[in-house]
């Protein structure tokens, strides 16, 4: 290490001028992050719900494959002649747009599933399948709002709002989007106040958030690229780059430049002191990085986007932030020599609370105390721990009822009216596909017979309210020549296939049935398999709609989950035995990462299931879910992110230890040289997870909490109590079956 150290510093300009030419060709590509990087329709990769929408477009043709609902209140009832008139108008205009391929609309239909005492709605069918649907929602919501306009002027209550899986991926983008830019704004001064703090100058302040929007800035840079290769990212990356770009790359480029201080108040010139801060914090930077790293690789063998993404924008961010603190930066603090401590903020409080070269002296009392009384430490530090930790078990990794968008949200508020409409089933529609087997098409009487089982099999279930199939819809007891001849074409061409192999039954669950419900429908219609449903022998059944997505993604997520685990728990392992030559170190390591894990997994369910300070962020009542994917993404950050800090600490326990002092005063001067500084890394990350808290969208609220409780949880009780009083109590078996070394 030493002498990649003196090569990295010597060779400064060469490498900045690499850094600077890497910037600037990714500069542009980031700036087209918010457009590259779209919300994936196929969640879970090749999966039946997905080939379910792809053969309504091709086998049957269907205008309606992929579509949107138009929810319409404050008209004349379409029963009405103003009414009909009013609504003539408008399914005009929406079949005028581009992207529309057909609409249903009660004049057209005289569906009543279409019609309520408290609004309409219209179906709209929309093609051009080499775009994304939710490409022209901004252009059909701006004609729907002109329109609006007009309307009001006969009608002043009249609202036109659009609603479904186009919508609704819209605006999940636009709300993400959202707050990660409104998150960035409230963080960065907030974090160069806290860096003043930390430092007490100005320069020094400054140097971490530079390597941190540099890190961001490059890996939005890279993800669009990667995004451009036919690599499927969600959106869901541009906050997983943010939150860990100004965390990671904070935290990374604060302990070099804390070590660099260091090196210059022992007398030490600019080049030394930027070597010996890279020879012992670059290897601790990387060291910390490659346990990071594991963590999100390990998210990658699971097929959705979602967690692909967040773990695509994890590997690029913590590796651009890892790099730049030990390469770059090394470089910049050697030129920049004592002005590292240029313009010093004056502080009121005593000398020392800002770091400084050496241990600050309150941590080194409290390490002292600490390295004395490990019992009565790990006594007190533990019992909180294991409070929170017994609340885990009680987590519901479920989709919470209810809406996740803000409330602002178009898509919200049509999902209100269809809710006053009694019609919200109609958003978690089943679509199931029957493929017949060979020599039963659906006109033969094996075929009809087959779909009138299945339809009255669903319709029995207590969950479902409407179920409609050709049997359903004709009312026909058994497919007659004559019968056939008399069925309406448009009837047939909705209802089956080209080849006459295949049907489609719609469900619509009933009114007020969770969504956890319907999902486990889509999963049990799945797994009975197409005898239980059908009963014909040789036929196939798929699942297909939002419900049956979320099902798929789910049992994606927990199928992996004990993978996952194991992963990043033998790759951590495998690590810290590498890099501390030790046995003990890595195990106590994890056995401390799982109790912060399962401590932040019991805040949460105090505060979102049962409620206690939910409304602090901005929640009115607790929720019933937690989502499928929190649990594992939680896992892999505060993994990752505790190892860091436990890579600080004991790193400067076993300089110490190599040194010869005792075990006793080692761990007091660990926490002592190493107090300040985790617990400033660890401040700037809470502050940077809670400004995510305080998201619109539900699902980046309830991260954005775990994650900076897990954090406060983890540099407190564990790593500045339970961690230093185990190491004392475990004296030289700490370094088993080797000797402490200095790096």
């Amino acid at each position: 290490m030493p002498a990649l150290a003196r090569a990295i510093v010597r060779g400064r300009l060469w490498i900045a001028l690499a850094w600077v030419v890497a910037a600037v060709a990714l500069a542009p590509f980031a700036r087209q992050a918010g457009d590259a990087l779209d919300v994936a329709g196929n969640r879970t990769g090749k999966s039946a719900a997905a080939e379910v929408e792809r053969r309504l477009a091709s086998d049957f043709a269907s205008p309606y494959a992929r579509y949107a609902l138009l929810v319409i209140t404050g008209i004349p009832s379409p029963d009405s002649a103003d009414g009909r008139a009013v609504l003539r108008e408008i399914a005009s205009t929406i079949d005028s747009l581009p992207g529309v391929a057909q609409t249903a609309s009660y004049l057209s239909t005289r569906d009543t599933a279409l019609l309520s005492p408290h609004g309409t709605l219209i179906v709209v069918g929309l093609n051009q399948p080499r775009r994304h649907a939710d490409d022209w929602i901004v252009g059909m919501r701006e004609v729907t709002r002109a329109l609006q306009r007009r309307l009001r002027t006969r009608y002043p209550g009249a609202t036109l709002s659009w609603t479904g899986n186009a919508a609704l991926n819209y605006d999940v983008r636009s709300a993400t989007t959202d707050d990660a830019t409104r998150a960035e704004r409230r963080i960065v001064p907030l974090t160069l106040v806290l860096l003043l703090v930390v430092f007490g100058t100005a320069v020094a302040a400054c140097v971490p958030l530079v390597v941190a929007g540099a890190s961001i800035m490059m890996s939005l840079g890279m993800a669009v690229l990667l995004a451009y290769a036919h690599w499927p990212l969600s959106i869901v990356l541009r906050n997983t780059v943010s939150m860990l770009g100004l965390g990671a790359g904070i935290d990374y480029a604060l302990l070099v430049v804390s070590r660099f201080r260091e090196g210059l108040a022992a007398g030490e010139t600019p080049v030394e002191a930027a070597q010996s801060a890279l020879t012992h914090a670059g290897h601790t930077v990387m060291l910390s990085a490659t346990a990071v790293v594991i963590s999100f690789a390990a998210l990658l063998i699971v097929p959705a986007a979602e967690l692909r993404s967040i773990a695509t924008g994890g590997l690029l961010v913590v590796g651009t932030s890892s790099l730049l603190a030990t390469t770059l930066l090394p470089g910049l603090l050697a030129w920049l020599g004592p002005r590292i401590n240029a313009l010093r903020i004056p502080l009121r409080w005593r000398r020392g609370v800002h770091l400084q070269a050496g241990p600050h002296p309150g941590w080194r009392a409290w390490g002292a105390w600490a390295s004395a009384h490990p019992w009565s430490v790990l006594a007190l530090g533990g019992i909180p721990l294991v409070v929170l930790g017994w609340q885990a078990r009680r987590i519901n990794a479920n989709l919470p009822s209810g809406d996740w968008l803000p409330q602002h949200a178009e898509s919200a508020v049509a999902l209100e009216s269809l809710a006053a409409m009694g019609k919200s089933g109609l958003i978690q529609t089943l679509r199931i596909i029957i493929e017949l087997p060979a020599g039963s098409g659906v006109l033969t009487p094996a075929g009809w017979d087959a779909t009138k089982h299945a339809t009255a099999r669903l319709a029995a279930d207590p969950r479902i309210a409407i179920v409609r199939s050709l049997p359903s819809v004709t009312g026909a007891v058994h497919p007659s020549p004559s019968f056939i001849n008399l069925l309406p074409a448009n009837v047939l061409r909705a209802f089956s296939s080209r080849d006459g192999r295949e049907t489609i039954l719609e469900v619509v669950p009933r009114e007020r049935v969770p969504i956890s419900a319907v999902v486990s429908l889509a999963r049990e219609i799945r797994v009975a398999g197409p005898g239980a449903l059908t009963g014909l022998p040789g036929a196939r059944v798929l699942v297909g709609g939002l419900p049956a997505f979320n099902a798929e993604y789910q049992d994606q997520v927990r199928a992996h989950m004990a993978t996952i685990v194991w992963l990043v728990v033998a790759g951590s392992f495998v690590t810290l035995l590498i890099g501390f030559r030790s046995v003990l170190v890595p195990i106590k390591a994890i056995i401390l990462n799982l109790v912060s894990v399962a401590a932040a997994f019991g805040a949460a369910v105090l505060v979102f299931q049962d409620g206690y300070g939910a409304g602090l962020l901005g929640l009115n009542a607790p929720i019933d879910g937690l989502f499928p994917a929190v649990p594992l993404i939680v896992f892999c950050f505060v993994f990752g992110f505790s190892m860091d800090y436990e890579v600080f600490l004991v790193s400067r326990v076993a300089e110490a230890a190599g040194r010869g002092e005792s075990e006793e005063t080692a761990v007091a001067d660990g926490v002592a040289r190493t107090g300040g500084v985790i617990t400033s890394a660890a401040a700037i990350m809470i502050v940077v997870f809670a400004a995510f808290a305080l998201s619109d969208f539900l699902l980046i609220k309830i991260l954005g909490f775990t994650l900076a409780a897990a954090i406060l949880i983890d540099a407190t009780l564990v790593r500045m109590a339970v961690g230093p009083a185990l190491l004392r109590l475990a004296g030289d078996w700490n370094w088993w079956p080797g000797r402490p070394r200095s790096r």
